[in-house]
């Protein structure tokens, strides 16, 4: 049973993240945009005024990527992509459905939201320090088109991304922003698992819909956006912590600081979005196949 919940996860979760990779691209475009303006509140002098350029929406991001760089781009790292949702993601799915059946009550067949919210923290952290260095080089080469071609990495695929940053970064690069990466899981784990079951739960109990695709979906979309919501903020921190030249920053606080100094604290929100769009989709996608995949293996 156990063996069989990693494996029911993370076909599930790989389906998903191919899926709404293209939404996942610009997203990262997007919270990769930086307005150097200096805020009056935080400057020393009286600063020259800048007129901020103008904004940029994903739909227009996605224009721009497929002019500038073809519609092959907006796959761009999606090998990353399938090697993270199958550590992460898997570890995660899997560990969390080990932790509901040890802490559910087998009498109601229920578990508590606290514990719920518990196990997708354990299970989030977990996954997201298995799945780091697939995060790093994901965000990495879905970056990379929107450098100067003569700054550009050129990452082959996911293994050599992976190869050359331990070998001219070090190993620990591919560590870079891992405590990010597990604050995020957590909260996105927590908050997207825990809000599904519990959605789930509300709308079988009440009697609204019966336990079928309508369910799934409707539970789905409303646990993809408290997910959305909940993990924005740290997202856009740990995309620029990644994918930054060595030096820029001095860890996530400073990452954190110089951002909201330059732009505003809505920078946090940078491609909410995207986020939006892209975390409904995929969290749509990752339960109903992980409900078809359950129903097809029931006898196993």
């Amino acid at each position: 049973m156990t063996v069989k919940g990693f494996f029911e996860g993370g076909v599930a979760s790989i389906v998903a993240g191919c899926s709404t990779h293209p939404l996942d691209l610009i997203k990262v475009r997007m919270q990769l945009q930086e307005t150097h303006i200096l805020r009056p509140a935080f400057a020393l002098h009286a600063p020259t005024p800048v007129p901020p350029p103008p904004p940029s929406g994903p739909i227009s991001v996605g224009v721009r990527i497929v002019q500038a760089e073809g519609v092959a781009a907006l796959f761009s790292g999606v090998s990353a992509t399938m090697l993270r949702q199958t550590l992460y993601s898997t570890t995660r799915m899997g560990l969390y459905d080990v932790l509901k059946r040890h802490w559910t009550d087998p009498e109601q067949g229920t578990m508590p939201l606290s514990r719920k919210i518990t196990a997708g923290l354990i299970a989030g952290g977990i996954g997201a320090a298995v799945g780091n260095p697939a995060d790093v080089a994901m965000v990495r080469m879905q970056a990379d088109g929107r450098a100067p071609a003569a700054e550009r990495r050129n990452y082959k695929g996911v293994f050599d991304a992976i190869r050359r940053m331990s070998n001219q970064e070090g190993v620990g690069s591919l560590w870079r922003g891992s405590a990010l990466t597990v604050n995020r899981a957590m909260i996105v784990t927590a908050s997207q698992l825990a809000s599904y079951d519990q959605f789930k739960e509300t709308i079988l109990g009440n009697g609204w819909m019966e336990d079928g695709l309508g369910t799934h979906v409707a539970a789905s979309f409303a646990a993809g956006f408290v997910a959305s919501v909940a993990s924005n903020p740290i997202d856009v921190i740990k995309t620029r912590v990644m994918n930054m030249k060595v030096g820029a920053y001095n860890g996530a606080l400073d990452c954190a600081m110089k951002t909201v100094k330059a732009e505003g604290p809505l920078a946090l929100y940078k491609g909410f979005i995207p986020t939006v769009s892209r975390q409904g989709p995929f969290t749509v996608v990752l339960f109903v196949t992980l409900e078809q995949v359950r129903k097809l293996l029931k006898e196993f």
